[in-house]
């Protein structure tokens, strides 16, 4: 069975009443979701209560979800929707990412570049570069930012950008593709003070 299949024998066994079921699916994507959020909620302890929210509100609709896309698609556009909510409940700004704590390895072309020798200098260039990317992304249009960060640090397929953010795939290549240009523009000044200093 794959993911998918397996995750849509647990919810209708959840739309059948049972609850141990569904714990199963909150085990499994648990840490996911928190992951998720903390790249949007600033205090760790809010992130726990965003992601209980998260987990009550899918619980209580997972009495009409369908099964037209996958489980943890519309798991996270919840958890997106919620942690959108709580900020402007409260008017609060996102967390700003570190791209180097991704748990995929993935990170910007240009960060890898800058980040290869372990020296005083480049250390510098490197916490730049994320003090860049953080203010880059933290700078983006809402839309933008979070396609970019379901891509980069989630690891999400466009078609499953699509499902989570309601819209095309072709919306999603446009909102990454003008988010990393945004980015890489911003990382210009840097990776060319870098290239400066250690004589590139």
């Amino acid at each position: 069975m794959s993911e998918r299949d397996v995750d849509a024998d647990l919810v209708k066994r959840v739309q059948k009443g049972d609850k141990r079921a569904f714990d199963l699916l909150v085990l499994k994507y648990q840490r996911r979701i928190m992951r998720l959020l903390s790249r949007m909620v600033r205090d760790p302890a809010e992130v726990e209560d965003v992601t209980q929210e998260t987990f009550i509100k899918a619980y209580r609709a997972l009495a009409q979800f369908r099964g037209e896309s996958a489980f943890y698609t519309w798991l996270y556009r919840i958890a997106i929707n919620t942690a959108r909510n709580w900020q402007a409940s409260a008017n609060r700004r996102p967390l700003l990412i570190n791209p180097t704590e991704n748990d995929e390895g993935e990170t910007f072309d240009q960060i890898d570049n800058l980040t290869d020798i372990s020296t005083p200098e480049s250390e510098m260039v490197s916490k730049q570069v994320v003090e860049t990317v953080n203010a880059a992304i933290a700078a983006l249009p809402e839309e933008l930012r979070t396609a970019i960060v379901l891509r980069e640090i989630e690891g999400m397929s466009y078609e499953d950008i699509a499902q989570t953010m309601g819209c095309p795939i072709g919306t999603v290549r446009s909102r990454i593709f003008r988010a990393r240009e945004a980015i890489a523009t911003e990382l210009r000044p840097v990776r060319e003070a870098g290239s400066t200093d250690r004589g590139w």
